[in-house]
């Protein structure tokens, strides 16, 4: 059977991959998920769910914390040793270390559980937007200055951004960046030495229409930093993050 799809042919599922130790929760997220178009593998534990990312070609991960085995958190660790999919954590605590933990290992985003479906879709479809990004100018971006013209290579001193191809180097050599860290990082190239506050970059990187969790946004920079060096992006205390020009 060929691999190639006919012409004319609906684009393949995205396919996700939940790892989640309870059964009636996996089971009730997969026929959600799968209403809405996604094709799910699903695993009760940590070490099932990396043998079937290993295995396997996924577009999003979605994570519970709480695993038997692999705990999520080092299951996002292990993941990261390889790959840059988008990886959105679940949370039974949303104020907990778990949360801190999980994005500092490497997620993206993270729901509490209890969750709707309808706000952990749209935490799914502000993931993959992330990863499927490409910068370009529009309407959209005319009040803020928007992300730099597609095509643009920028460059602060030894970093440099190359907006077509959508690749960072420091010194000439590649630096590996998640489709949030990318973005984030574009956001704040768009206005270089301008102070960005967190609930500015929850809505512009994160999509979110209401006051997010600005952890989120901390722990995030904390990883460019890691990856960039922590002197390109300074911390205006009271008011957010600039990138220095």
């Amino acid at each position: 059977m060929s691999s190639s799809a006919p012409s004319g042919a609906s684009p393949r599922p995205v396919r996700v991959l939940l790892v989640e130790d309870d059964e009636l929760m996996r089971r009730s997220f997969t026929v959600a998920l799968e209403r809405y178009g996604y094709e799910v593998d699903a695993a009760a534990d940590g070490l099932a769910g990396l043998e079937l990312f290993r295995d396997g070609s996924f577009d999003l991960l979605i994570l519970d914390v709480m695993l038997p085995g692999l705990d999520g958190i080092g299951l996002c660790r292990r993941v990261r040793e390889t790959s840059l999919v988008p990886v959105l954590m679940m949370s039974a605590r949303g104020d907990g270390l778990d949360v801190v933990a999980g994005l500092e290992a490497g997620a993206d985003d993270y729901v509490v559980k209890p969750v709707d479906t309808y706000v952990l879709v749209a935490r799914i479809r502000s993931l993959l937007r992330r990863a499927a990004y490409a910068p370009a100018p529009g309407p959209e971006h005319a009040a803020d200055g928007g992300p730099p013209p597609e095509g643009e290579v920028l460059v602060f001193g030894e970093l440099s951004i190359d907006t077509g191809g959508m690749e960072v180097f420091i010194s000439g050599s590649p630096v590996a960046l998640t489709p949030t860290e990318l973005k984030l990082l574009l956001e704040f190239a768009a206005h270089p030495g301008i102070v960005l506050e967190r609930h500015t970059l929850l809505r512009n990187v994160w999509d979110y229409g209401w006051d997010g969790d600005s952890r989120v946004v901390d722990l995030c920079v904390q990883r460019l930093r890691r990856k960039l060096g922590r002197e390109r992006i300074e911390t205006v205390r009271g008011f957010g993050y600039k990138l220095r020009r």
